[in-house]
């Protein structure tokens, strides 16, 4: 039975079969906690430990999944070409919600994390939460964090904002799609992209735009915000 667990394909199938799954789930019951990558994650997990298999032999498979992140990324870029035009009409907005978004999510997480007593290193580690994984990483190295910390937060992060971002913009009266996009690529990166563009194809470039921004906004900035305010 070990032998199955250790081919490429067990790992992919368990991993698109939760998803399809998931996402039955999701349109059947509209319901916040049913949103299909948060009920993938979970359903992922249960299954591994329940069958008490190793992350490493779930990973065989589930690496080649991750590794088409990266075209899936850069593919954002056709987005942004298609809409530019749209995009350009609204940029001054749409660069100073998302330099001011980048900015505070840095502060906010900090200044929270002092208030509870966190350490130092988890402060450096959770301070690069909003940026995509690789980002962080690299990030939370440079400025004294915890690579593992961070990656978990990121990942929490983006399956939140992926989940209960849109909810909680419309009860704060963000109604405009393309804001909520911007918002989502801001706050929760690469997951909150993929439940921006199910809001359609501009709030997804604006999604896909932010994440970008963002992304360089905080390898830039992380190191001196956190400085100041530890």
């Amino acid at each position: 039975m070990s032998e199955i667990y250790q081919q490429p394909l067990f790992g992919i199938f368990i991993t698109l079969s939760a998803f399809q799954l998931s996402q039955i789930i999701g349109r059947k019951w509209k319901f916040v906690l049913f949103n299909p990558v948060l009920l993938s994650v979970v359903s992922i997990i249960c299954f591994l430990v329940i069958f008490e298999i190793d992350f490493e032999a779930y990973n065989i498979g589930g690496q080649y999944l991750g590794f088409l992140l990266g075209p899936t990324v850069v593919a954002l870029g056709v987005l942004f070409y298609e809409k530019f035009e749209q995009i350009r009409e609204n940029i001054m907005p749409f660069l100073s919600a998302v330099v001011i978004g980048g900015v505070m999510s840095i502060i906010s997480v900090s200044t929270i994390a002092i208030t509870l007593g966190a350490s130092e290193p988890i402060i450096r580690s959770i301070a690069p939460k909003s940026v995509t994984t690789p980002i962080a990483l690299e990030i939370a190295k440079m400025i004294g964090g915890v690579p593992y910390i961070t990656a978990g937060i990121v990942i929490a992060v983006g399956i939140f904002g992926n989940a209960f971002g849109p909810v909680i913009l419309r009860c704060l009266g963000i109604k405009n799609k393309n804001a909520i996009g911007a918002a989502l690529g801001t706050a929760a990166h690469g997951i909150g992209t993929a439940r921006a563009l199910e809001e359609g194809k501009l709030p997804g470039a604006y999604g896909g735009l932010a994440m970008c921004i963002n992304g360089l906004l905080t390898a830039i900035i992380t190191p001196y915000i956190v400085n100041v305010v530890i």
